[in-house]
């Protein structure tokens, strides 16, 4: 009984979420995007004021550096000290 209202909860969940998909993945991308920023952002010469706290991130966040400054309209890496192209 138990496994029967869980599937029947998910499949409620995938009915609710299926005309929402792009939406909830722009909404991520978004989220990404606006992260990525804050992360590079002393690179790029922002003042950056949890510089400190988000140092630690950058060997996690490397991956996704590339498509992101890709996303952002730059052809190549706006910094000197990662080479992702």
């Amino acid at each position: 009984m138990l496994d029967q209202m869980k599937k029947i909860l998910q499949l409620y969940e995938e009915m609710l979420e299926i005309p929402h998909r792009q939406e909830i993945a722009r909404e991520l991308r978004n989220e990404d995007d606006v992260f990525l920023l804050l992360l590079y952002s002393e690179m790029v010469g922002i003042p950056n004021p949890v510089f400190y706290y988000t140092l630690e991130l950058y060997p996690f966040m490397l991956e996704k550096f590339h498509d992101w400054h890709l996303r952002m309209g730059m052809e190549k890496s706006p910094l000197s000290g990662i080479r992702c192209c």
